[in-house]
Parts: C-alpha cells; sequence; structure tokens
C-alpha cells in the first residue's frame, strides 16, 4: 500500500468541486480513481466536478450512476467512466460491465472501489472523503507517480 500524501480539508461542495477542476487535466487513459468514504462525504460531487472540467460542454448533465452502474462521456481524447459500484455483490459483476477494458484505455472513476476485490487496479489513486461536522476531509494515497503528479495540490 502506497502512502498518503496529501491530506486536504475541503470547507465545503465548491471546494470539492474546485479541487477536481484542477486534477482533471492532469489526468489521462489508464488513470483510475478509487473513491472511498460514507454516503454524502463528497464522492459524487467530486467525480460530477472532475468529469464537467474535461467535457467541452459543461453544462452538460451528469448523473451518478448510483442505479445505470456506469455512466460514460466522450471527452474528445479519453473517455471517462464513472462508476458506483455499491449495488454489486460479487466482483465477478464488475467484468460484466466492461470495466476491465476501461481502466486501461480510459480515465475510471470508481465509487465503491471495495466490489472489486482482487481486480482493484495497482496504480489507481485512492481518493479516500470523509464528512465531518463543517467540513469534509480527503486523503489522497498512491504510488510515486501520483505524488509525483498531484503533491501539489491545494484549496
Amino acid at each position: 500500500m502506497s502512502p498518503t500524501f496529501t491530506r486536504l480539508q475541503l470547507a465545503d461542495a465548491d471546494a470539492t468541486a474546485m479541487l477536481a477542476r484542477m486534477i482533471a487535466p492532469k489526468l489521462g487513459a489508464g488513470d483510475t480513481l478509487l473513491l472511498t468514504g460514507d454516503i454524502g462525504a463528497g464522492k459524487t460531487t467530486f467525480a460530477r466536478a472532475l468529469i464537467r472540467a474535461r467535457l467541452s460542454n459543461q453544462a452538460e448533465d451528469v448523473p451518478s450512476p448510483t442505479f445505470t452502474l456506469v455512466q460514460t462521456y466522450d471527452a474528445g481524447e479519453v473517455e471517462i467512466w464513472h462508476c458506483d459500484l455499491y449495488r454489486l455483490t460479487d466482483p465477478q459483476e464488475v467484468l460484466e460491465l466492461g470495466l476491465d477494458d476501461a481502466l486501461d484505455q480510459a480515465i475510471c472513476l470508481i465509487e465503491w472501489p471495495d466490489r472489486l476485490g482482487s481486480d482493484t487496479p495497482a496504480d489507481a489513486l485512492i481518493c479516500d472523503f470523509a464528512a465531518h461536522a463543517d467540513h469534509h476531509t480527503l486523503n489522497l494515497t498512491g504510488s510515486p507517480r501520483w505524488h509525483a503528479l498531484l503533491g501539489d495540490l491545494h484549496v
């Protein structure tokens, strides 16, 4: 397990969205972000802002994939997959979604990544969100590559 290299305090949803917009242009095909944390901790807010930042149509609707499991977006040079695996009960179901191919070819934002089991990508960035009474926090954990790419973040 890689060490946590950044701990951020996020005052509100706007700060979460601002951080996502800062990260978005740094991502490329094959980059996977594992979004962990309780319901209401900011995972979907972060994912929506990141997706909108990569799309040419900033007003595009970015629904939560809670019921569809996967929403895909054409961001020009790369596809973005936003996955919510909460309702999966077996890691084998991930293969049925086609996520194994997307992990190599797309930017993947995966909520509830514990459902991946042994299929969790080794070089994914773990984005662990936590809600507190007056703010949220985000801990980023990843390989030295992620630290080099994102180590200077601040909000």
